[in-house]
């Protein structure tokens, strides 16, 4: 075992010890209600325990989980496909139970990988687009890689908005021409945000215990928020994204989506790392994944508080934040007004979307080129949408494909690297500044509005400014995690973020504010 792999084996051992949680008894069967609410007042050290405890295996977790899919998921749309592999790999981790091999807390844990994923097995990749239905990727993307590793089951795979929310600036999150539109399971009029809308969903509906998402600018963070999950984008390069179809290789990162930050936190343990096949995750090492989950670690640390823009405009938003402050204060942070993350709207039109178009057309063309029976580069996907519209283009066309194009998708060319330069730079000293000037550890804002309704196009009625459009352009890490609802029962939540590398410092401080308080609760009628 190499030192990383042993690193990462020490992590995950040291967060088991650490976390407590309430035991778990369910002698009786597991079925589709009953592993809902199983999954509701339990953590995976729970369900570890539990499978030690030969309360259940990983087989009947498995099981239980597949027919809840099948009984749920046509009305929410949140789960493309199951993974008909999932049964043997939940029997192989009972064998290693059995024989006292267990991997580490994952082992036996079913996860829902959103549908941008590679796996080399039978299920296919498809991106939410039919473009894809021939592909075969080659190998499994290296945090699934890592997943198998740990012994985690993997489930199957999760709707999302099409291509990951950038084919067309009129996108409606959380509809793919494969998976049709994925609805929330607190109100099924209402989307799930994107474009990670499916993990997002699943998860909240208790279809997995966790789920795998990707985030570019809020695409798990959104999710997350409007379904009182927790979702972290990490920092950039912390998990590989090798093997997951791109938009852009800058600011692109997978997070996990979970019910607790202790799941949560485990599952980043589990797929973080150095890949060689992505330069980014070199410095990985350098981000500790938390080993610590204390209630206690927010204690006299100094949380900004985030208004100007985001506080006045919805009163259920405002209520929500209030309340989050309050609990802040109960762990015993020390709150500190006027730590208002400034825009970069200027920024972004001058310098961010040129850069992103590409960068978009660059790593595309690098994914389908190196992907088997894919398209052969970004112009067949155009002339592909083209010829299948009544399929693909239903509801929306393709304008950001055609605008990313345009350009000439070099990223080594003078005029596109001082683009990304103004652009990241810009992004890092918004927040860098705020937390230099105010000796801040972290800074606190809501996340997003309460879900819109399923066919909402464009922006919402009453927009907050971005919470995530400044971190995810500086690659920096951001999580959210439940905060409140508005009064229609829609959730709301709360987001943690900082400079580059303060992933296991969120964590900790996420973790210790669930502590003071449920928040989350399950949906109704599901």
């Amino acid at each position: 075992m190499n030192l990383t792999r042993r690193r990462t084996a020490a992590t995950l051992a040291a967060l088991m010890v650490v976390l407590p949680a309430p035991a778990v008894a369910h002698a009786a069967p597991l079925s589709a209600t009953g592993v809902a609410e199983l999954l509701e007042r339990s953590t995976i050290p729970d369900l570890q325990r539990a499978m030690d405890a030969r309360t259940f295996t990983s087989g009947e977790l498995t099981r239980a989980l597949e027919t809840r899919i099948a009984q749920v998921n046509p009305a929410l749309r949140a789960v493309i496909r199951t993974n008909p592999d999932a049964g043997r790999a939940a029997a192989d981790s009972d064998a290693r139970r059995r024989a006292g091999a267990v991997r580490g807390p994952l082992d036996g844990i079913p996860v829902l990988l959103k549908d941008n994923t590679d796996t080399a097995d039978a299920m296919r990749t498809t991106a939410g687009s039919t473009a894809l239905d021939g592909a075969r990727p080659a190998r499994d993307a290296h945090l699934v890689t890592a997943l198998r590793a740990a012994g985690a089951v993997v489930l199957g795979k999760t709707n999302l908005s099409v291509w990951s929310n950038f084919r067309s600036a009129l996108a409606i999150p959380g509809w793919s021409p494969v998976g049709g539109q994925t609805r929330n399971p607190y109100a099924r009029d209402r989307g799930a945000c994107g474009s990670s809308s499916g993990a997002a969903a699943a998860v909240a509906a208790g279809l997995a215990v966790v789920a795998i998402g990707t985030d570019t600018d809020g695409s798990v963070l959104c999710p997350a928020s409007v379904t009182a999950t927790v979702g972290i984008r990490p920092t950039v390069g912390v998990v590989s994204r090798s093997g997951v179809v791109p938009i852009t290789a800058q600011q692109d990162t997978p997070g996990p989506i979970a019910r607790t930050v202790t799941d949560a936190a485990l599952t980043l343990a589990a797929i973080a790392g150095p890949d060689a096949a992505d330069p980014a995750t070199a410095s990985s090492a350098e981000v500790r994944i938390p080993t610590d989950l204390r209630p206690e670690a927010l204690r006299g640390k100094r949380i900004g508080l985030w208004r100007a823009g985001r506080i006045g405009i919805d009163p259920a938003v405002d209520r929500a934040f209030d309340d989050a402050v309050r609990r802040l204060r109960t762990a015993g942070a020390v709150v500190v007004d006027g730590a208002d993350v400034p825009a970069i709207d200027d920024v972004v039109v001058q310098h961010l979307v040129p850069a992103l178009m590409t960068e978009f057309e660059h790593d595309m063309n690098a994914y389908l080129a190196a992907t088997p029976g894919a398209p052969r580069d970004l112009a067949a996907l155009i002339a592909f949408g083209r010829a299948h519209a009544a399929v693909e283009l239903p509801l929306f066309g393709q304008d950001l494909f055609e605008a990313a194009q345009a350009s000439d998708g070099d990223v080594t060319a003078p005029a596109h690297r001082a683009h990304r330069a103004a652009a990241t730079d810009a992004a890092r000293r918004a927040i860098d500044d705020v937390l230099r000037r105010l000796r801040l550890d972290a800074i606190v804002t809501p996340t997003a509005e309460a879900a819109s309704p399923v066919d909402r196009q464009g922006p919402p009625e009453r927009p907050l400014t971005s919470a995530t459009r400044q971190s995810s352009t500086a690659g920096y890490p951001q999580l959210t995690v439940p905060a409140g609802y508005d009064p229609d029962g829609l959730p709301l939540g709360l987001s943690f973020l900082a400079g580059r590398g303060a992933d296991a410092e969120l964590v900790r401080f996420a973790h210790a504010l669930e502590q003071v308080e449920r928040v989350r609760r399950a949906p109704s009628g599901m």
